[in-house]
């Protein structure tokens, strides 16, 4: 039996993409804002999943992937604005992103450079 995970995108086509598929995923965990939910990478290194997402809203708001949490500013990956604060969503990846490198995935306020909240990438 496979365990499969349903994933929206922007324009609302349900994907399901096997668990076993994956190769990086974590889970959100707060920083400055409450943020929760799921991300998996898929075996391609083409698409970030967001699973069962949820975080607060604010002034643009993008998805970064990043390399050091305490310098988010230096060294990231835009990949670009948020696209809900309730839900699943799927982000296109840059062709080879090294995800040993940019391991975090953040949720980050250009506006006021706040980091809502972040998963850790692991394999």
């Amino acid at each position: 039996m496979s365990t499969f995970l349903i994933s929206c995108s922007k324009d609302d086509e349900v994907v399901t993409t096997p668990i076993e598929n994956t190769v990086f995923k974590g889970s959100f965990v707060n920083s400055a804002h409450p943020t929760s939910g799921n991300v998996t990478i898929n075996k391609e290194k083409t698409k970030l999943n967001f699973t069962d997402f949820k975080s607060d809203s604010g002034p643009d708001l993008d998805i970064y992937l990043v390399s050091n949490l305490s310098n988010v500013n230096e060294g990231f990956i835009n990949l670009g604005d948020i696209k809900g604060l309730n839900g699943n969503y799927i982000y296109d990846l840059p062709a080879n992103t090294d995800f040993t490198v940019y391991k975090y995935v953040v949720v980050w306020c250009v506006d006021f450079n706040v980091n809502f909240g972040y998963a850790t990438l692991v394999p």
